[in-house]
Formats: structure tokens, sequence, C-alpha cells
């Protein structure tokens, strides 16, 4: 089976060399569209040997996309962003699934690199080239609706998905002006959506999830709410409804309802990597409530999920400290310094506990990489540490 790699790209010459290179000795030809570029990003999509065509932007993520999959001409189509990589381990499953007769479209785990809240998500980026199969909604495209509607017609079709993860995704990596920027073009292609839609849980998901992380909590709670109601079997939309709700809560102190709502997400028969959020804020949650026990088990539950979720461990580290646990509040913190070297905090909290194990000279070491790791990014946080040592006279 052939695989086409179909893009949209616009002004993307920081990251676009970095996602092609992934997948070049994978696909079998590379579709790149371009939306409006006036830096170097149809240069180097040529260099890398793709197919570079142009579509005039008309703020709707769907008809861009529909158009580029129209120059596709492979068996199968692999759809990437240019803030995206295709992981090298996952080659092999995707090579077995293309080449099996069932599947009309393969889900992908894609990890938000450097993301605390939700790392992982399920995509719906690996599909049939198939007349039948388009993209809708003018913002967060997706192809799920025409697949949906493949399958009524059709049942001997089927949906999987590989397990591992297959794409690492940096964009929201991004400033706080260009976020913000984001967040109003999101908003306004979902309400118009939505207008029409009123009632569609997907919608209802993303842009109650944008309202509450935009300062609009009520508004919201009021759209997530109305998805739970309609989202029937669709676990994975009700997760992350059930999930924003949780969040929404939070923010509100409504720490009871919030830990409801994360106990309703975490019981979904969903892929366990999904819910590494839910059991992580749900841990959070019940660590404040004075419940270290039920805080224990949730954030051993991240680490048996993704024994690589950084969070996991340092949180481990923090639960271990306020139980007396020293060596193992020292072995979690090591496990998450491991992962990420640059992890301030982490080295901090390790600072602590050795210091209160006895250990004052080790202390001492990690202390002053804890400042030199904060002086980068938190210099207040620096200093505040450095006069803590000094009033306990360490240095």
């Amino acid at each position: 089976m052939s695989l086409s790699l179909c893009m949209i790209v616009k002004n993307e010459a920081a990251t676009l060399s970095k996602c092609l290179s992934s997948v070049r000795k994978v696909v079998d030809e590379m579709v790149v569209v371009d939306t409006g570029s006036i830096d170097r990003t149809p240069y180097i999509a040529k260099q890398f040997g793709a197919k570079v065509h142009h579509f005039q932007w008309c703020n709707n993520f769907s008809a861009a996309r529909n158009a580029a999959l129209k120059y596709v001409t492979g068996d199968w189509v692999l759809v990437l962003d240019a803030d995206e990589v295709m992981t090298s381990g996952i080659v092999p499953q995707l090579k077995e699934a293309i080449a099996r007769d069932e599947y009309l479209l393969i889900n992908l785990v894609r990890q938000e690199v450097g993301a605390e809240q939700s790392p992982y998500s399920l995509v719906s980026r690996l599909f049939r080239n198939h007349p039948d199969i388009c993209f809708e909604r003018p913002y967060h495209a997706l192809v799920d609706d025409s697949v949906s509607a493949m399958l009524m017609k059709d049942p001997n079709w089927q949906v999987g998905y590989l397990p591992g993860v297959a794409i690492l995704h940096t964009g929201y990596q991004k400033n706080a002006i260009a976020q913000n920027n984001k967040y109003a073009k999101a908003a306004a292609a979902m309400e118009g959506f939505l207008a029409t839609h009123p009632d569609d849980p997907y919608v209802c998901s993303k842009l109650g999830a944008l309202y509450v992380e935009t300062g609009k909590i009520s508004q919201g709670m009021e759209l997530l709410k109305r998805g739970v109601a309609a989202s029937e079997e669709n676990y994975d939309i009700l997760y992350e409804l059930h999930y924003h709700l949780g969040i929404a809560h939070s923010r509100l102190r409504n720490f009871p309802q919030a830990i409801s709502h994360y106990q309703a997400a975490i019981k979904l028969p969903i892929y366990p990597m999904l819910k590494l959020g839910a059991y992580n804020n749900l841990g959070n949650l019940l660590k404040a409530a004075g419940d270290l026990n039920g805080a224990k088990t949730a954030y051993a539950t991240t680490l048996k999920i993704d024994p690589t979720f950084v969070v996991g461990h340092y949180n481990m580290g923090m639960i271990f400290k306020a139980m007396g646990l020293l060596t193992d509040a020292i072995a979690s913190y090591q496990a998450a310094i491991k992962l990420n070297p640059n992890y301030a905090e982490a080295y901090q909290n390790l600072g602590v506990v050795l210091l209160k194990a006895g250990n004052h000279q080790d202390s001492l070491t990690v202390f002053k990489k804890a400042i030199a790791l904060h002086e980068r990014y938190n210099p207040e946080e620096a200093k505040r540490l450095r006069q803590g040592l000094q009033e306990m006279g360490l240095v």
C-alpha cells in the first residue's frame, strides 16, 4: 500500500524541515499545500521533494485540507502539521496496519511535548484515500464525521489505533501574544459552527474548554454540560468533557465536583494513555484535600500507564515527602531529574529531602543546581532560595 503525506502550511520555515525529515523515508509522496507563506516554507518543501501547491486562505481549515487531499495519489493519507514529527519506532506498526483490508481509519497517539496537562491525545490522521472521506468543521478540522457516515453504510469497515506514541507535537509552546491571537481566531471559527450545530459534542468540548482557558468559566461550563448530555457513547469526547469540567470546577474552587468529574473521566473505556491528565489532576486535588493515600494511588497509576511521565515521578516525590518516606521521595525526585535534567523544582525539593535526611553536603550541591536553573527560568525563585539557604547558614 502506498502512503502519501498531506499537509497545509503557512510560514513554517522554522519547523518544516524537522517534520519532513521524520517521514521522508516512510511515505511514497509528500503533498504540501501552502496557504500564503511569505518565508522560505515552499522552498524548503520542494527541497525535500514535496509536490507544492497553493491555496488562497479563506479562514476555513477544512476547505484547505480538502483542497490538499485532491492532489494525493497514494492509497493511504498521513496528515501532519509542520510543528509535528513522526516517531521512528511507530513505523513498523504503521506499515503493518495500512496493509490490512479492514481498516478505513487508524487513530494515532500524539504527545504534547512539554505539556503537563493532557500530555497525550488520539488523533485521526491516518486514513484511506477514499472519495467519501473529507474534512469537516472550519476549526479543528476532522475526517471523523465522514468516516462515521461510511461506517453506518458499511459496517465491515473498521477504525483502529496504533499503540505507542506516533506523533510528537510542539505547537503549544508559543509566546503569550501569539497564543492569545490563536485563541481569538479559534473561538470565532467554532462559534460560527456552534450556531448551526448547537448540540455537537465535539465543538461543545473544544469551545467549552477554550472558554474555561480564557476565563469565561460559566459559558464554558454551560457548553461542556451540554456536550455531556449529547455525547451518548462517544467515550473519547465524553472524557474530554468531564476532564475540562474538572478543570472548570477547580478554577471555581468547587473541589468535590472537580474530583467527581475526574473520577467519571478515568472510568471511561478509552486508551489508558489518554487518561494521564485526569489521573494527575485528581491526585493534585486529593493531595490538597489531605487524602495522601488516594493521591498516591492516582500518581502511581500515571506511572503505571507511562513510566516516563516526569510530573508523575515528581508528584510521587511530593507525596513521599509529605508521608515522611524520605528514601522513597529521594528516589522519585531523582527519577524525575533523570528524565528532565532541567527540572528546577525537582532539584529544589530533592535538596529539602536530603537536608531532612541529614545529608547536608549533597543537599547543598542540589540546591545550587536548583538555583542555577531558576536563574534561567525564574530569577525571583532563585533569589528566594538563595536567601533561604543563607538564613540557614548553608551558604
